[in-house]
């Protein structure tokens, strides 16, 4: 399949041709274009950059590449070895980096690898930017540095602790609270890296490491089950949180930022309601934020933000606590440009990402965690009681591959046509919403596939939508 290129870096399979598949050749090009970008925007700076990678089998080999590009052209690079996306992007703005690269295919399954581009901010990188990125490395017109001008590497792994002590430290999260509850907690660390921090952020919490019952939680990368974090890949820690009589599960995708959770009855908590949940906690806690936050507090406005692919159920929420509510197209950089315009305090993706801007712009599974297990506590209700707090709504995701005869803006157009009499929203692909439902399609970022999603009050609404919507769609096909 063809190599996938976009304004947030590149995703393809290992092994190959280049251009058509994550080769040496496009690690390199793509690596050295992005320092170029850097030093073009840093013309009178030594750039520094922060390197890390999730525990995939292919991650030491790209990594070495990347590195070797940056080097050659004279760039700075301190590696964090294994860590997760959120550590890196804390790394950037915690260094004072002009940049880093994440080295993951976040929830794409084994075989796959991507680059991933940020910002002296830690973030992703703007449209315009990652289109200038796209353009360097499609000049291909690189010439590497002399001796002396070549960059200095650091190894630096310890600076993932700094992210877990800033994570205790942060507001509205309450050790002793987590602590004093005793939890017992079955963790799914895919066997990537999460297999290490979230125990790590855990024991930090006051978890007793007793009481932390690890599941995939080696460092291999040879994922235990499809990357994803949903029920149908996730069957081993709902039986183990049943044997184990815990209170909860934890999983995360392979580089930890999303997040989902399992029930003490072994049933998904729903991967929509982990930013729903984290949401409701903040949104009624605002004033306290506000007087833990001091003059850092004025940054914010009680509101959120998520993507036209999430859950109602976080406007619902956000409106009974008297707050705004805000769609942003699908993709994290879109999501947080959001959150900054309307300063939203919480704000992420219904896929299970959390993004808490006092901590940092950038999905967390970690930070989500220690709120998520806060606001648990603070209700000394049990996880299935505890989703009982908020909105029911069920939804289905679902998906078809991009056909080689598929024209997609015309399909897209066919379907707006065939719902035209409902309420159309086409900023990104198209979603059409009726008073009780609605349904998202659109081009997948990161696969060649439309992605369907449904939300109903009902299970059997939203599998009728998606169901709906398919026909059409393999009909326009044929």
């Amino acid at each position: 399949m063809s190599l996938i290129k976009s304004i947030s870096g590149i995703r393809g399979t290992i092994g190959g041709l280049p251009e058509e598949n994550l080769t040496p050749i496009d690690i390199i090009r793509f690596a050295t274009a992005y320092a170029l970008f850097l030093k073009k925007n840093y013309p009178n700076v030594k750039i520094k950059t922060i390197i890390g990678r999730d525990s995939r089998i292919s991650g030491e080999m790209v990594k070495d590449l990347v590195i070797g590009a940056l080097l050659s052209q004279g760039i700075n690079v301190i590696e964090l070895g294994m860590a997760t996306t959120p550590t890196v992007e804390m790394a950037v703005s915690g260094e004072k980096a002009q940049g880093g690269i994440i080295i993951t295919a976040s929830h794409n399954p084994q075989g796959w690898n991507a680059l991933k581009l940020l910002n002296a901010q830690g973030e992703f990188l703007s449209k315009a930017d990652g289109e200038e990125v796209l353009r360097l490395a499609a000049e291909n017109n690189f010439i590497s540095g002399k001796e002396e001008e070549l960059g200095y590497y650091v190894f630096s792994p310890f600076l993932s602790r700094e992210h877990l002590r800033t994570i205790g430290q942060a507001p509205l999260v309450a050790k002793d609270l987590i602590a004093a509850k005793n939890f017992k907690i079955v963790v799914d660390g895919i066997n990537s890296i999460g297999g290490k921090a979230v125990p790590n952020l855990l024991k930090m919490l006051g978890v007793r490491p007793e009481n932390i019952i690890e599941l995939n939680c080696d460092l291999s990368g040879r994922f235990a089950h499809q990357p994803e974090p949903l029920a149908a890949n996730l069957t081993q820690i709902m039986e183990t949180v049943i044997r184990e009589k815990a209170d909860l599960g934890i999983v995360v995708d392979p580089d930890v930022d999303r997040l989902a959770f399992i029930d003490e009855n072994g049933l998904m908590f729903g991967e929509e309601y982990t930013l729903v949940a984290v949401a409701d906690y903040v949104l009624k806690n605002y004033d306290i934020l506000m007087e833990q936050l001091g003059d850092d507090g004025k940054k914010y406005k009680k509101a959120s933000v998520s993507n036209l692919s999430s859950s109602r159920a976080l406007k619902d929420i956000t409106e009974k606590q008297g707050g705004v509510y805000e769609a942003a197209t699908v993709g994290e950089v879109n999501v947080v440009q959001k959150m900054k315009e309307i300063k939203a305090i919480i704000g992420g993706e219904g896929n299970g990402g959390v993004i808490y801007p006092p901590l940092h712009y950038g999905r967390d599974a970690l930070i989500g965690s220690a709120l998520f297990l806060t606001a648990l506590a603070a209700s000394g209700q049990k996880m299935s009681e505890y989703k009982k707090n908020f909105p029911e709504y069920f939804m289905v995701k679902d998906k078809i591959e991009l056909a080689p005869n598929l024209n997609l803006p015309e399909t897209l157009e066919k379907i707006k046509d065939a719902y035209r009499a409902e309420k159309i929203t086409a900023i990104d692909g198209v979603k059409i919403d009726w008073p009780d439902s609605w349904v998202h399609l659109r081009a997948s970022n990161t696969e060649p596939i439309i992605r369907i999603y449904a939300e109903a009050k009902t299970l059997a609404t939203a599998t009728a939508k998606v169901k709906e919507i398919k026909d059409k769609i393999l009909a326009y096909i044929k």
